[in-house]
């Protein structure tokens, strides 16, 4: 007949081994994940530049005229000599551009102004990283500048459009019945209504400025993942370990917070990284369309609209300069989230 072991906690002088909690494991899955890592660090870097940028510590003199107008890059080279004749033909009569960009007839404004800074201010006529915009602002300072906006309005609007469609999603999905139905009428007048026209009699309500671009999209932006959360919390609902948790004298906060919002987190983390980056566009399609942040702002979607009427003339620097911060942000916060989806999805611990 074969001896039986003593288990652990029946071992004199030993204490009973603690389970990994799911944050911890999900901490230490998250780390060995390079790429999600490295992803993590380029986000804190625009964190850590926001904050900067917030207390005045960078590009705080962004709307200082640094250059001549238009001064390109410097890996290109000086400035050429600004001429007055942009908006003359070769040959023939002078061309109205006024009907593709509204600011075309202070291009020669500004040209002069240029040729005036070349003989009275030659020390406006520095070249910059990134070049200077048809002002003379350097756009590299936009750039960095804009990121606060930017990125702040993104995240944020994404968070409370995560916290509202969470929260509605988990009291629909766990109690159902006339909380249910309550949050499915709700549910269905938002999406009866499209997305950009509800977006747009918000914003005809609120007006410009960066808390009423947040709260508009976090305000339009939760039904989709309220109807996700809704399906995971009924399905979680029934199972054996909430009704184990349930017999045990658990109250319904608990099990809706402590034991099934942890294995949903995975759904949660997709998408608010799509929400961010469905965001992040949003604000430069309102703010290109005069209904984002006000004028004495400026963001990625404000560079994007002004960058429109530059490429009619070959100036490109501040389309990439945008775009180029915007993609790099938007590449690490996606692969990030999704990093952390890998660490948190329940089916993948178990593989472990």
């Amino acid at each position: 007949m074969s001896a039986v072991l003593p288990t652990t906690s029946a071992l004199p002088g030993l204490a009973p081994a603690r389970s990994e909690s799911t944050w911890v494991g999900a901490w230490r899955r998250f780390r060995s994940n390079r790429v999600g890592l490295w992803s993590l660090v380029v986000v804190g870097g625009f964190a850590l530049l926001m904050l900067l940028s917030a207390f005045g510590w960078v590009a705080s003199d962004w709307g200082a005229e640094r250059a001549v107008a238009n001064a390109p890059p410097t890996f290109l080279g000086p400035a050429p000599p600004p001429v007055a004749s942009v908006a003359v033909a070769p040959s023939g009569p002078p061309l109205d551009l006024s009907a593709v960009d509204p600011l075309a007839p202070r291009y020669r404004e500004w040209a002069e102004r240029a040729a005036q800074l070349a003989t009275t201010e030659p020390t406006k006529l520095q070249t910059l990283p990134f070049g200077a915009d048809r002002l003379g602002r350097d756009v590299l300072a936009k750039a960095v500048k804009g990121t606060q906006i930017s990125v702040f309005v993104g995240v944020l609007a994404a968070l409370v459009a995560t916290l509202i469609g969470t929260v509605l999603g988990a009291l629909g999905g766990f109690f159902g019945g006339k909380v249910g139905d309550l949050l499915e009428w709700l549910y269905n007048v938002f999406t009866a209504i499209p997305a950009i026209l509800l977006i747009f009699a918000f914003a005809a309500v609120a007006g410009r400025g960066v808390q009423s671009v947040v709260l508009i999209l976090g305000l339009t932006g939760w039904t989709g993942i309220y109807r996700l959360i809704r399906a995971e919390f009924l399905k979680h609902a029934v199972r054996d370990y909430v009704r184990a948790a349930e017999a045990v004298g658990a109250s319904a906060a608990a099990r809706i917070f402590r034991h099934i919002l942890p294995n949903v987190s995975h759904v949660i983390l997709v998408q608010l990284s799509i929400l961010v980056v469905g965001f992040i566009k949003a604000e430069v399609i309102l703010s290109y369309l005069g209904l984002g942040v006000s004028v004495d702002q400026v963001s990625w979607g404000t560079m994007l609209a002004e960058a429109q009427g530059e490429l009619i003339l070959g100036y490109w620097w501040q389309l990439v300069a945008a775009t180029t911060f915007m993609a790099v942000f938007v590449t690490a916060f996606s692969l990030m989230t999704d990093a952390m989806r890998d660490a948190l999805d329940p089916k993948l611990r178990g593989l472990e």
